[in-house]
């Protein structure tokens, strides 16, 4: 249940020094904090530059200030049609956001001013008409038919205009937000990337190029050709607090925790920098804060990702309009806390934990969730009846809304807890049907992990009925899909243990230490991993 498109991000209690810089706004922002951006159009040359920042911004997803960016460039020079399809462009947030009807009304407007201007240049108009075949008849052609027809668009705009890199990563961008649901072919994220590569051998520098690649390479499959734009984009665009978390996709996909740690903390301390100088996005740390808590435990850094839990529950509501309903504040209160316990295996712990107060639906489900699993695994089969009938209630309610993505969500995590509470009950075969059924589903699709994948929730079933080499070749596949995950290390190193291969036990307890390595965790599995490890 780890809704990440929708996700955006500790306190605002702000240093300082930070505080000092609140006359500081976009306009000062240079190709060195943003990236270098090479987009010519035909507006008067004072604008130029602030054109060039603006699409700098978008290509960070700041989309608040990229609007303002265009807004002031649209009354610097009332003659720049390029103004209006920019501020249309910053409208459509395109790889998690549906735009309501308002929103889309509002971009309609834009893209005819834009038109109303007669843009001068052929590659403008190409730009606009593109922009437009999204925002037209949004009454009677739905959301992915109009992104599939913007990218078409796109495609032939970049067809014309080889050497036009801004071309090469809209298209690629927007092949992303036109993907098909559920395509484990993974068709145009291949695309994308085969596009956007020959423009990052040119062009190093360009922050959507590496930014759209970390997107498009965002799956299990894809990761490790995400590596050389993640360790780039940082130095790209290191005042975008986006450009430094957004490496961490890759760093938690091929398990490498420590710059995935080093990403997210420094995305945290630049929105805290932004929101001081009143940027706008301080609801976007919650997102960032989100892979810091999952990498602090992967890594034995409990105490640290504690510390954040902590953290959360002293921090203001920061619910956003641009987003809709979804509230990230009480995401965050619900979904860590589950997190920890069943990381942890603190099972009478996640049992107990409560919902959050006027948390919505989806959010609520979380903690059910964690509740049904942990009340299963600690004998208390009563409670976990009641906890999934609560989930049942919710996915019904969501159902009954519409929520399509949310409800599955919920109805996965139905799934996992009840195959849990049918292995209670003896039913085994139907528990691992079920948890394997749900594996192969999240393998295909390269789907993040929640807290725990349902292929090591399949292999730990399988070891506590003592199918050790059952066990062990299902851990393996799984951390080909989720690299370095503490317990699928641990769960390899003791079914390889059970199952008399010493050696591959063996090497999977170090690969634990080495993961873990400057931690001072007292979980019991990495002291006696630390022990044998030590015996060799």
């Amino acid at each position: 249940m780890r809704p990440s498109m929708l996700l955006l991000f500790l306190t605002l209690s702000f240093a300082p020094s930070l505080l000092a810089d609140e006359g500081q706004h976009h306009e000062e922002l240079s190709a060195e904090q943003l990236g270098t951006v090479h987009f010519p159009v035909s507006c008067a040359a004072s604008v130029q530059k602030p054109f060039e920042r603006g699409v700098a911004l978008l290509h960070s997803f700041w989309y608040e200030e990229a609007e303002k960016a265009f807004q002031q460039i649209a009354k610097d020079d009332p003659k720049c049609a390029m103004a209006h399809w920019g501020i249309a462009v910053s409208l459509w947030h395109q790889l998690w956001d549906h735009p309501k009807a308002g929103t889309v009304a509002q971009g309609l407007a834009e893209v005819k001013k834009a038109k109303s201007l007669h843009p001068k240049t052929e590659r403008e108009r190409d730009y606009i008409k593109a922009m437009s075949t999204f925002y037209d008849h949004s009454n009677t052609v739905d959301h992915h038919a109009r992104a599939v027809a913007y990218s078409a668009a796109m495609e032939k705009l970049y067809q014309r205009n080889p050497g036009d890199r801004e071309a090469a990563a809209f298209y690629g961008l927007s092949l992303l937000a036109s993907e098909p649901e559920n395509d484990s072919s993974f068709a145009n994220r291949r695309k994308a990337v085969e596009v956007l590569e020959k423009v990052f051998a040119q062009e190093p520098n360009h922050p959507g190029v590496a930014h759209y690649i970390i997107h498009s390479c965002d799956k299990p499959q894809l990761a490790e050709l995400g590596l050389p734009a993640a360790r780039r984009y940082a130095q790209i665009a290191p005042a975008a607090p986006h450009a430094l978390h957004m490496p961490s996709h890759i760093f938690a996909r091929v398990g490498l925790w420590q710059d995935d740690i080093d990403s997210n903390v420094a995305s945290i301390a630049a929105t805290r920098k932004t929101a001081a100088m009143h940027m706008g996005g301080e609801a976007h740390q919650f997102h960032a804060m989100d892979f810091l808590v999952y990498a602090y435990l992967q890594s034995g850094h409990d105490a640290e990702a504690q510390h954040v839990i902590e953290e959360t529950k002293t921090m203001p509501r920061m619910k956003s309009d641009k987003y809709g309903e979804y509230d990230a504040h009480a995401y965050v209160l619900a979904q860590f806390p589950a997190m920890y316990e069943l990381e942890l295996h603190h099972w009478t712990e996640a049992a107990a934990l409560m919902p959050v107060a006027g948390s919505d639906k989806g959010t609520e489900a979380i903690t059910y969730w964690a509740r049904s699993i942990g009340a299963v695994r600690s004998g208390n089969l009563v409670q976990a009846r009641k906890d999934l009938e609560e989930m049942d209630g919710i996915h019904r309610s969501l159902v009954a809304d519409k929520k399509t993505f949310e409800a599955k969500l919920v109805d996965k995590g139905h799934q996992e807890a009840t195959a849990w509470l049918w292995h209670a009950e003896g039913k085994d075969d139907q528990a691992i049907a079920s948890l394997r059924a749900l594996a192969d589903e999240d393998d295909k699709l390269g789907d993040e992990p929640t807290a725990i994948p349902a292929r090591e929730m399949l292999a730990d079933l399988l070891l506590e009925l003592k199918r050790p080499e059952q066990a062990l070749a299902e851990y393996q596949i799984d951390l080909r899909f989720n690299p370095n995950r503490f317990n699928g290390l641990y769960g390899a190193a003791r079914a390889a243990e059970m199952a008399g291969k010493t050696d591959k036990a063996n090497d999977y307890y170090a690969q634990l230490v080495k993961a873990c390595a400057g931690s001072n965790s007292d979980r019991p599995e990495l002291a006696r991993a630390k022990s044998l490890i030590a015996q060799k």
